[in-house]
């Protein structure tokens, strides 16, 4: 068969399937023309998800009658004033988005500049149906019908117009954030879904487009190297999602999608979320042009960097350092679930004609009974005559407080507040300022203990041996029986093991011999560590790098040397374990992810006794 050219009209059908491959790629286009012509706001219509209708508006410089009819030939731009395609600067620049669009399509596109008059072509499917004049602002429209409607074999394989528009608004939210100076509106159906303002900063447009806690349950991100740029925000690890969709990354203004964000955003999480929770970042990465290459994808989703260890590196730093100044932060609030399961129950009277509640008297009898009650306060309350008498068949409280052999200080000095007891041996209640402090006192000494280890992995212990931690030998060593494969697992991790303080050596083909603990567990379940640590490197061990390695191998060891559930704490245990939680990074939020304490603020409180 011999060579030869293909038609015009099918050389765009094959450009429209590398641009566009569903409503969503169209719009993303012909927003991105509209952010480059210098539009102050963009509005947009779908219709169907995009199937039937996409309309995009701009009231940016607008193109002439002769300007249209360029830009609708193949790889015509104005985004390229010479040839140096690796120093372009402009959303776009291929020049194949409206041919394009316009061989699948019913198209029209309508455009004025500020001083000259208003123009309209029409193609379908490829052919110039009409031109001529037309009356609109300065600026440019476009509308996209009836998008594969001659293409029946691209439109079935099409979704659902629900998920297209899910695609459609996925692309809004993303240039959105690119560019907080410009407005977006976005109509589906003749219903408004997202309306933003110009001139918002970058952290307002994030949580105006992601979720509206984010703003007070986010660190800055601040970081500047070699004349590369990274800002933007990030939520601190108790505030996470399911799924990977809020994590978003720009690179010179420009959205991209790239694995190099999620495997860096998963190292700078490392041991501060559960692996199946995800955080929410939207960076912004600004380099020299050079150092980027945006021309290796048709629809430019995809960037390549020139030294993409280097980029990886900084934004794990970047990330590393804005939530080492959260602190012991976590997020602020209770969830309106939790709240909602504080309950009040009806009033009923007794037989005697006193209003009392069965639960209201269990809890008079818990917390009073052993309380001497006066006769002529039990004369006049004939519903509590007895109860002198029923200490004995009352169960006792799950928790109390040690007696305090010092003055109790004021809770206004510390942000955790002041500890005033326990409850079901589990949860430490400490009294702010301004609210209510309930601590997991396991969760939260787990994360003390993982700092102090990585702290003495820095060389901060006193033993003078930088890289390693402090070890406590074993009076008798012990053997712990395990499988043979799990223990070849961990003969090739000794010495990765050793700088922990963790001693092993191989006891025949299924058993190894702990000669010696960190320091910083204090003994605990050895059997019991050595097992954990067996399993965590069969699941992960080989999916993970050296770094994360070595911080799951933290993370386990300090869950083993927490303190317990179920441990009762005197009240100077308590308010140790809160003001280590004060001056401890990540202390918000356990190894796993989970919260270490929440606040119940006054204002809800009062609202629960119906103050408010």
């Amino acid at each position: 068969m011999s060579i030869r050219r293909l038609p015009e009209a099918l050389v765009n059908r094959i450009a429209a399937g590398e641009v566009v491959e569903r409503p969503a790629s169209a719009l993303k286009e012909l927003v991105e023309n509209a952010i480059d012509a210098g539009a102050r706001n963009i509005a947009i219509r779908l219709s169907s998800g995009g199937l039937d209708l996409v309309e995009v508006s701009d009231d940016g410089c607008g193109m002439t009658r002769d300007d249209m009819a360029i830009a609708m030939e193949r790889h015509a731009t104005s985004k390229l004033p010479d040839e140096q395609i690796e120093m372009v600067a402009t959303m776009g620049f291929r020049g194949e988005a409206l041919p394009s669009i316009a061989s699948v399509s019913h198209f029209t596109l309508e455009s004025r500049t500020k001083d000259g008059d208003g123009w309209q072509r029409i193609v379908d499917h490829g052919e110039l149906v009409s031109e001529g004049p037309a009356a609109i602002p300065a600026g440019t429209r476009v509308r996209v019908e009836n998008l594969f409607g001659k293409v029946p074999a691209r439109r079935k394989f099409l979704r659902t117009p629900r998920s297209e528009f899910g695609a459609a608004m996925d692309v809004v939210k993303r240039l959105a954030m690119a560019r907080p100076d410009i407005g977006f509106s976005l109509e589906h159906d003749g219903r408004k879904s997202l309306n933003v303002q110009p001139g918002m900063s970058r952290p307002e447009r994030v949580a105006a487009l992601t979720a509206k806690d984010l703003a007070e349950n986010s660190v800055p991100v601040d970081l500047e190297r070699e004349g590369i740029t990274l800002g933007g925000i990030a939520s601190i690890p108790t505030f996470n999602r399911g799924v990977a969709d809020h994590q978003y990354l720009f690179v010179n203004g420009r959205p991209v999608k790239d694995r190099l964000l999620i495997g860096a955003v998963r190292g700078a999480y490392a041991e501060m979320l559960a692996r199946d929770r995800h955080a929410l970042v939207a960076l912004f990465l600004d380099l020299p042009p050079d150092m980027v290459d945006v021309n290796v994808h048709p629809a430019k989703t995809e960037v390549r960097f020139r030294e993409p260890g280097m980029i990886r590196g900084m934004i794990v730093s970047g990330l590393r350092n804005a939530l080492d100044q959260s602190g012991f932060r976590s997020v602020q609030r209770p969830s309106e679930a939790a709240l909602a399961n504080w309950q009040t129950e009806p009033a009923v009277p007794d037989p005697q004609g006193n209003i009392f509640t069965p639960s209201a008297a269990a809890q008079y009898q818990g917390n009073y009974a052993r309380e001497r009650i006066s006769p002529q306060f039990a004369d006049n309350r004939p519903a509590f005559a007895g109860l002198e008498n029923a200490a004995d068949e009352i169960a006792p409280l799950m928790g109390r407080a040690a007696e305090a052999h010092e003055a109790v200080p004021e809770g206004s000095a510390h942000p955790l507040g002041i500890a005033r007891g326990q409850v079901a041996n589990t949860y430490i209640v400490a009294e702010a300022e301004d609210g209510l402090v309930i601590v997991d006192q396991h969760a939260a000494h787990e994360r003390l203990v993982l700092e102090r280890m990585r702290r003495a992995m820095e060389g901060s212990q006193e033993d003078g041996k930088p890289g390693r931690a402090a070890s406590q030998a074993m009076l008798m060593p012990e053997v712990v029986e395990i499988t043979e494969d799990a223990c070849d697992r961990l003969e090739t991790r000794i010495d990765e093991l050793s700088e922990f303080g963790l001693e092993l050596e191989r006891f025949g083909p299924s058993a190894m011999l702990v000669r010696a603990t960190p320091a910083v567990l204090g003994g605990g379940d050895v059997k019991g560590l050595i097992e954990d640590l067996a399993d965590e490197l069969s699941a992960y061990d080989e999916a993970l790098s050296l770094k994360e390695r070595i911080d799951l191998v933290a993370s386990t060891m300090a869950c083993h040397g927490s303190v317990r559930a179920g441990r009762v704490l005197k009240v100077d245990e308590m308010n140790a374990l809160l003001r280590e939680m004060e001056v401890t990074p990540h202390s918000g939020q356990c190894n796993h992810g989970r919260p270490t304490w929440v606040k119940l603020a006054l204002d809800d409180v009062e609202k629960l006794f119906g103050r408010k």
